[in-house]
């Protein structure tokens, strides 16, 4: 917009001001001039989907702060929630335009799912009081700005299930208040950077193309939900997770993690725990008492005896690993009592179980015992993934004993 013009809008704005003063002066505040400009420029680059009525309300010619998903304090915009929330709703179709960066007061930024494309406007960066930033679930491409390290009371960024592309800001670790990262279903490379907020407790981070490996001290202990799930990510992460005993879910399945499993981690407040499909190898052994209702360690390199203190957990994946022994009598016990749903073992080197064959396993349980050291005792059926052979072949029991 020419220099004129721009000034033609402002007193356009004043007198509109003046004259809903004068007609009824305390029938609202007046939205600061800029924040109404800013709003304009919004409304022409986004379009209701078919099906979406979000924008029936903004008529310019009465209170912005009334129209939906616009929360006023005084004369300025502090939240602006663009599309219809409910559930289902269709959402908002064009471009976020970069006059939102002059929302100085903003606090809160969202948008629905939608069709919304192009990239995240670098403007964002000068919304210093901004806490909250969510715009999941549309088809906004380019790098995630690094100028959003300069967002310092940011609480929550939540760019999850777009398009995204290139590495991780490490600006963005950076941010001192942050309880909320959530980046999910995106292309992002590169490494994970270190993340020094002390009241995050949700990182997730899962189904990108993340690589490269995590210092033990690049994640705070605050952390209560950690997915790393579907990267690239490689090298020990014992140290690591030697440190969150605050987690209450941890998914780092789908990925290249070396090394042994600490004892501690199966003590945490864990209800959900995955580390299926990496490299982890060597003996598994909790701490204490385990109480994770569903626990995933299969596909891995683990080795040594079955602990009994596993028998506790009510889904329990430990097929395709190098687990060798006798199965604890305990996990017989429990099965037997339906206490345990689901317990898979095969693909291992196990060589025996005590359970009479004539026994039943309860209609609400599944066992899967096939290609171990040993004859399965009697027939149940396992996931398709087992294959049909009910035996591993004797030559590399006795290959794996010697």
């Amino acid at each position: 917009m020419a220099d004129s013009q721009r000034v033609k809008s402002f007193v356009c704005i004043a007198l509109f001001s003046i004259c809903l003063l004068q007609c009824n002066p305390i029938a609202f505040a007046i939205l600061d001039p800029v924040d109404f400009l800013a709003l304009q420029s919004i409304r022409k680059s986004l379009d209701d989907m078919p099906g979406s009525n979000y924008f029936a309300s903004w008529d310019f010619t009465s209170d912005p702060c009334n129209f939906a998903g616009v929360y006023c304090d005084s004369d300025k915009v502090i939240a602006l929630n663009l599309g219809d929330p409910r559930a289902g709703a269709p959402g908002l179709t064009g471009r976020i335009d970069p006059a939102v960066g002059k929302l100085s007061a903003l606090a809160e930024l969202s948008v629905v799912p939608g069709r919304i494309f192009g990239a995240l406007p670098q403007s964002i960066s000068q919304l210093k009081s901004l806490r909250f930033l969510a715009v999941s679930r549309n088809f906004i491409s380019g790098q995630i700005p690094a100028s959003l390290g300069q967002l310092r009371n940011l609480r929550t960024l939540d760019l999850s299930y777009n398009l995204f592309a290139g590495a991780i800001p490490t600006a963005i670790g950076t941010l001192p208040e942050l309880s909320n990262v959530i980046l999910c279903h995106n292309r992002l490379s590169g490494s994970v950077p270190p993340f020094v907020s002390q009241t995050l407790t949700r990182l997730d981070l899962k189904h990108n193309d993340l690589s490269g490996s995590l210092a033990p001290n690049s994640l705070p202990p605050s952390l209560q939900y950690l997915s790393l799930s579907w990267n690239r990510l490689t090298g020990p992460v014992d140290g690591l997770l030697n440190r969150l005993g605050q987690l209450n879910y941890l998914d780092l399945s789908m990925n290249q993690f070396t090394g042994t499993i600490p004892g501690r981690v199966f003590t945490y407040p864990i209800t959900n725990l995955q580390l299926q499909r990496n490299m982890f190898s060597g003996r598994v052994q909790p701490d204490g008492q385990v109480s994770i209702s569903t626990l995933d360690l299969s596909y891995n390199r683990l080795s040594g005896e079955i602990s009994p203190l596993f028998s506790t957990v009510q889904s329990l994946y430990l097929n395709n690993n190098r687990f060798t022994g006798q199965v604890p009598g305990s996990f017989v016990d429990r099965l037997l009592a339906a206490n345990i749903q689901i317990l898979y073992l095969q693909h291992n080197f196990l060589t025996g179980i005590q359970i009479n064959p004539t026994a039943e396993i309860p209609v609400s349980s599944s066992l899967c015992l096939q290609y171990n050291c040993m004859v399965p005792p009697l027939q149940t059926p396992c996931p398709l993934k087992a294959g049909k052979q009910k035996t591993r072949p004797t030559a590399q029991c006795n290959e794996w004993r010697g």
